[in-house]
């Protein structure tokens, strides 16, 4: 499974040398801080592919970044599906969201939500972390909440292993959006 394949063609595939270049030149500490966020709380991400560089394309930089992924642990990449959170849930209640997960969530109108689709929503919500163990991880970008919860819906009757893959490649195009936005 690769989730560097699955990013959309329609991302830019160059950012500025001169911004690459750089971020290939930090130490890995400054790499790390540089790229936090790219992978929602897992900086181990970014602090293991920092010594693939230098990275002369944003394409170069995600394949490193989804590499990783794809040959960490499985441990590692459940911690990874584990550090998402639930779409319109908690962490948007309490404002607790990162400033990326927010802004994408705000994208897809979660944020704008009736009383009964947010309450279907965390349904699904719960519905999907019961029977997987993990949240449910889509890239929201372009997609409506009623887009989104007719995925949740969906993908509810796929098996643990195909969920956890699917995944895993959402995690590789959230993280392809926020490298466009950071280069953009």
């Amino acid at each position: 499974m690769s989730t560097q394949t699955t990013a959309a063609t329609d991302h830019r595939t160059n950012a500025s040398p001169s911004a690459l270049d750089e971020l290939s030149k930090l130490p890995q500490d400054a790499f790390i801080a540089r790229l936090d966020g790219i992978f929602e709380h897992s900086p181990w991400v970014a602090e293991r592919a920092w010594s693939t560089g230098p990275f002369d394309s944003i394409d170069a930089l995600h394949a490193a970044m989804c590499l990783v992924v794809d040959a960490a642990e499985a441990t590692e990449q459940l911690a990874l599906i584990c550090a998402h959170p639930e779409l319109a849930g908690k962490e948007a209640e309490d404002g607790t969201l990162t400033t990326a997960s927010t802004g994408e969530q705000r994208g897809a109108g979660l944020d704008q939500c009736s009383k009964e689709e947010l309450q279907r929503l965390r349904q699904l919500n719960h519905d999907y972390r019961a029977r997987f163990g993990f949240p449910f991880v889509v890239a929201v970008k372009g997609l409506s909440r009623h887009q989104i919860m007719d995925q949740v819906q969906a993908r509810l009757a796929n098996e643990r292993d195909t969920e956890f893959r699917a995944c895993l490649r959402e995690i590789g195009k959230i993280a392809r959006f926020r490298l466009d936005a950071m280069f953009a």
